[in-house]
């Protein structure tokens, strides 16, 4: 049985940087065991029938081709624009 020390759970506390009470430190400590507990039952299957995959869902590419066509000429697409000079857009700075 995976059970996971009060002190491994404050130093996991302080690696992310809370602040715990002593009931949050055993409720935690009782979380965490719990998961190792599931993870170490996870590890007795036996999956050497199943093959490897990357996804457990079917995946494939929904991006379109990538196809030359027309775009917006320069006058149309500064034609809602704030602020433009030059054909391009004017910003204000970002930077100092």
């Amino acid at each position: 049985m995976a059970k996971i020390s009060r002190e491994e759970v404050e130093t996991i506390a302080e690696l992310a940087k809370l602040t715990l009470s002593d009931e949050e430190k055993l409720m935690f400590q009782e979380q965490l065991s719990s998961v190792l507990e599931y993870a170490e039952m996870l590890q007795q299957l036996d999956t050497s029938d199943i093959p490897p995959t990357t996804s457990a869902i079917p995946l494939f590419n929904v991006m379109r081709a990538d196809e030359v066509r027309l775009s917006l000429d320069n006058e149309d697409a500064l034609a809602n624009a704030p602020d433009a000079a030059d054909r391009s857009f004017r910003v204000k700075a970002v930077l100092d």
